[in-house]
């Protein structure tokens, strides 16, 4: 349970995190073998598929059976349309996960009266568990890139993101598992953190807190 003891408070921020290998652990062995194992076709030409089809989804300009039949046709695969449906259940499902050191840091800022948001490159499946998970009592704003028509490090996603929450970019903490994406948003004046693991951002964190304290002075 999430104390006042334990709550992180930035009050002149507003700290926006990315969702997948942040807030989510990283797909499992056993998920991506289950996704391959679906697929039934060579591991290394679907894998250079899936990567490669990834930005249309997530700009929104690839619909999800349009991502999948377009790694069918690179795949020589012939899949039914329940097996399509299939490999998106196995696929959403490798992603979907929390760690759960990174959600009680999450928890801990909104007790302090952090403000907190959202900025995922996703696909149009995303925005609704997002917006209705037990998770998004914290935020204030969701930000899913397909809904948006554009993708990180774009500089125009992170600016409007800015603009719809009402702050300059110099006012925003923007947290994400790529460095090029931070490069993006660090590019525009945004405080940026490369994450790696949940105990480095803590830490992260908790230099803002003591860097706001002494400014109060």
């Amino acid at each position: 349970m999430t104390t006042t003891a334990h709550a992180l408070s930035i009050p002149d921020r507003v700290v926006v995190f990315d969702y997948g290998e942040v807030i989510s652990l990283s797909p499992s062995e056993a998920s991506r073998a289950a996704l391959e194992e679906l697929a039934g076709v060579d591991s290394v030409r679907f894998r250079a598929s899936y990567n490669a089809h990834r930005d249309g989804l997530d700009r929104g300009t690839t619909s999800i059976r349009d991502y999948w039949m377009l790694v069918a046709a690179d795949t020589g695969a012939d899949w039914s349309e329940a097996r399509i449906h299939e490999l998106w259940v196995a696929d959403f499902t490798g992603w979907i996960s929390i760690d759960p050191e990174v959600f009680e840091i999450i928890a801990d800022l909104h007790a302090g009266g952090t403000r907190i948001a959202l900025l995922s490159n996703a696909g149009f499946d995303f925005a609704s568990p997002f917006r209705y998970s037990p998770i998004a009592r914290f935020f204030e704003r969701m930000f899913v890139s397909a809904e948006m028509l554009k993708l990180k490090p774009e500089a125009d996603i992170y600016q409007e993101v800015a603009n719809e929450l009402g702050i300059t970019c110099a006012e925003m903490v923007f947290i994400d598992n790529r460095q090029v994406n931070v490069d993006g948003a660090v590019a525009l004046g945004i405080t940026g953190y490369h994450f790696v693991e949940a105990a480095g951002l803590r830490r992260f964190l908790h230099s803002l807190v003591v860097l706001h304290s002494r400014a109060d002075r």
